[in-house]
């Protein structure tokens, strides 16, 4: 993809450290969004492949080699802001990985600007996706 693409999704410093240590245990990561319970508002990080994705879910991205996904239905309310993964202390209610680290992943999220929207990188369905992390 063209690097002069508005990137959707970014990462801070502090959450990359986080998918390291991740990383070196669990191999290739990925991170889904749905919008549900359970701490469905923050991001969840998996080991790549073991969250299945479809035509329901929306790729954004890649973060620091992780794909990026967000449920569909989530994203039509999302879809004008750009996302930012970020670590904070504490424990969350999900299945993520870094639950037993004491960290938990969140988003924090600004409106695009005009020009940026303008300018966005594409987004693509579950189904269809580049492989970008690899």
């Amino acid at each position: 993809m063209p690097s002069d693409l508005t990137p959707r999704v970014l990462v801070t410093p502090a959450a990359e450290a986080t998918i390291d240590l991740l990383r070196d245990e669990h191999g290739p990561l990925m991170f889904h969004q749905s919008g549900g319970c359970c701490d469905g508002s923050s991001p969840m990080c998996f080991a790549a492949g073991e969250f299945r994705v479809g035509a329901n879910d929306v790729w954004l991205g890649c973060i620091h080699g992780c794909n990026f996904f967000m449920s569909a239905s989530q994203f039509a309310y999302w879809k004008h802001t750009q996302l930012t993964v970020d670590v904070v202390k504490g424990r969350g209610a999900s299945f993520s990985l870094e639950i037993p680290l004491g960290v938990r992943f969140l988003i924090r999220s600004r409106m695009f600007t005009e020009e940026e929207a303008d300018n966005l990188t594409p987004v693509f369905d579950g189904d269809e996706y580049p492989n970008v992390a690899r």
